[in-house]
């Protein structure tokens, strides 16, 4: 029996040990009821969620809430981020059964928003835009009360696939920046930071009414000063929602981790982010692009309605 290497590409890669967390980034075990029947609507389905595919430290929490964020187009990505934990190599085909999949468990589980995000497959000729607009289309048939976020990958030299996914009417455009522009060519070789802002930046001139949402990490080594431009640039993109968390390294053969940043140090960077003015900032040690996502929303609405 032949063992498939999750991370081919990181095989010869050095080894990083990893550092001790510290104790404000523990997370709790749960066995709760709403945990199993969150995990069972899952694996019925036979669908892929980022909380395991990307070993999410939030996991125990969201599902023992009945939340859960959908991956979809598979579990295996043509990119290879030195931060992900994803697993990387020539994804299957489509399953074109896996909107009816996506809403069906939405329905069961009851949410009143739901995050999806997906792999990058470079190898379609629309990136999946068209496979993220059937998904919203018949999600939102199914849960005509569930509101619907997408994660969305870069949709790098595929022209205006982007727009596909918009056209389905998302009530949020998410794309995760992830790092400071200095570490793009270490940490996300295959993306460029340039052509992640344009996407924010078109996103929300195609699609005015959708909330656009981008998320950061820290700990690779960046300064304040690199993290402070790329708020600028986030705003400059028009961007409405910004979500920092820290970076948690997978394994001994990822990225390695520069630092742990302590609470303050969050709650400093999203002061200073609510000041250049983006709606909506979350910023924590455990904070996920999807994490509490539900609760994030509405008060996202509210303070789009404050401010007009």
């Amino acid at each position: 029996m032949t063992i498939k290497i999750r991370h081919p590409e990181k095989v010869n890669k050095p080894v990083n040990p990893i550092k001790k967390k510290p104790d404000w980034i523990r997370s709790k075990l749960s066995n709760s009821k709403e945990f199993f029947l969150t995990k069972t609507v899952v694996n019925q389905n036979n669908l892929v969620t980022v909380c395991q595919e990307a070993n999410c430290p939030n996991i125990t929490e969201c599902w023992s809430k009945r939340h859960a964020t959908f991956m979809i187009m598979g579990d295996t990505c043509t990119r290879a981020c030195a931060f992900c934990d994803v697993r990387t190599g020539k994804p299957l085909k489509l399953d074109q059964y896996e909107p009816i999949k996506i809403a069906n468990a939405v329905n069961k589980l009851n949410l009143k928003h739901v995050v999806i995000t997906s792999v990058n497959r470079d190898d379609l000729p629309d990136g999946g835009s068209n496979h993220f607009y059937n998904v919203i289309m018949i999600t939102r048939k199914k849960n005509s009360g569930t509101t619907i976020e997408v994660l969305t990958p870069d949709f790098l030299r595929k022209n205006e696939s982007y727009k596909r996914v918009l056209d389905a009417k998302p009530d949020v455009f998410n794309h995760n920046i992830e790092t400071v522009p200095n570490f793009y060519r270490q940490i996300r070789p295959g993306a460029r930071y340039l052509g992640s802002l344009e996407l924010l930046y078109n996103a929300k001139k195609y699609q005015k009414e959708v909330f656009t949402k981008s998320g950061l990490m820290v700990g690779f080594g960046e300064t304040k000063k690199e993290i402070i431009q790329v708020m600028d640039d986030l705003r400059e993109s028009d961007v409405d929602f910004l979500t920092i968390g820290q970076y948690l390294q997978p394994s001994k053969k990822h990225f390695p981790l520069y630092r742990y940043y302590d609470p303050s140090e969050f709650r400093e960077l999203e002061i200073i982010a609510k000041e250049k003015g983006f709606l909506m900032v979350s910023s924590s040690p455990l904070t996920r692009s999807s994490y509490h996502a539900d609760k994030d929303f509405y008060k996202l609405k509210n303070s789009k309605i404050n401010t007009h």
